[in-house]
């Protein structure tokens, strides 16, 4: 029986599958970073960044409305300052102040204003739609997206993210609670303070895998995997959790811009942390990317077979 040859464009499926991150993890990232640069991620993280500070308050101020008339604004605020620490290291504080100046006026905001704010709000994720577009350009031949759909998108999730942060706020409530008790045992005594810690570490950083995953589930046009959706969260996470403490430790000992800046500080520095942020969710969609093509490809040249 005569062999069987492959098409000559299609890869052999030994090389196809060696290039997976799960055969060779540093050679895949690399690849991811290249193909990173080639599709002007930094630039299209420079866009996203920008968009996402004009986003931030009006989002988190209308979160802090909505949610304000089911939680006391103390737990809330208390809540959105340790994970907004996580975003914007060493400025948390200097945003809760305002959003707690602004609820104390907020009897003063006209409709005007609401209509500007949620304008405002859904900017980020437009253009996060469409530099997710540039990353996944493999998809627009097979994949589309209606306009309405688009259009709707941003508030639908911003409407989810309300309610992860409700959910979070319930559960941080619940585990600062548990800080206060302490366990007798033998006579003596051991506060629970430590584990309290603990599991609100753990429980914001699955929420950060999670809002990661939902992030990538939804912009991509096109279904996408729960799966390739984990990869992508994971990855950008724990990219970030390292590169977080590196800017805290940054900001805290070697840093000037306190003195190079002045009073634009808090602005700088949530731009930059912006900026850090957006490129390692982009740089996850691309993981996912290569990723998804790789796996296209192994399939296609097993079907040649």
């Amino acid at each position: 029986m005569p062999e069987r040859l492959l098409p000559t464009d299609a890869p052999p499926p030994a090389a196809a599958d060696g290039a997976t991150l799960w055969r060779n993890p540093p050679g895949f990232m690399w690849q991811a970073f290249k193909e990173f640069r080639a599709n002007q991620g930094l630039l299209l993280a420079g866009a996203v960044a920008y968009y996402a500070l004009l986003s931030i308050v009006p989002l988190l101020i209308l979160s802090v409305i909505v949610l304000s008339h089911v939680l006391p604004q103390d737990l809330l605020l208390s809540t959105i300052g340790r994970y907004l620490g996580w975003l914007l290291p060493g400025q948390s504080a200097a945003m809760v102040h305002e959003l707690a100046n602004f609820l104390d006026h907020r009897d003063l905001m006209g409709p005007v204003l609401l209509v500007t704010m949620v304008f405002f709000s859904s900017l980020a994720f437009t253009v996060l739609e469409s530099a997710m577009a540039v990353i996944f350009h493999h998809r627009k031949a097979t994949h589309g997206r209606h306009v309405l759909v688009s259009v709707v998108m941003p508030y639908l999730y911003i409407l989810c993210l309300c309610f992860g942060l409700l959910l979070v706020t319930l559960v941080s409530g619940a585990l600062q609670l548990i800080g206060q008790e302490q366990v007798d045992l033998f006579g003596r005594s051991w506060s629970l303070s430590g584990v309290s810690g603990v599991l609100l570490y753990l429980v914001g950083l699955a929420g950060e895998i999670f809002m990661l995953t939902s992030l990538y589930l939804v912009m991509p046009a096109g279904r996408l995997s729960f799966r390739h959706a984990l990869i992508g969260g994971v990855t950008a996470a724990l990219l970030w959790e390292l590169t977080r403490r590196v800017l805290v430790w940054y900001f805290s000992t070697l840093s000037q811009v306190n003195v190079v800046y002045g009073s634009l500080t808090t602005a700088i520095v949530v731009l930059l942390s912006l900026e850090i942020a957006a490129t390692l969710v982009l740089f996850g969609a691309q993981v996912i990317a290569r990723h998804e093509r790789l796996e296209r490809r192994s399939f296609l040249s097993r079907k040649a077979l």
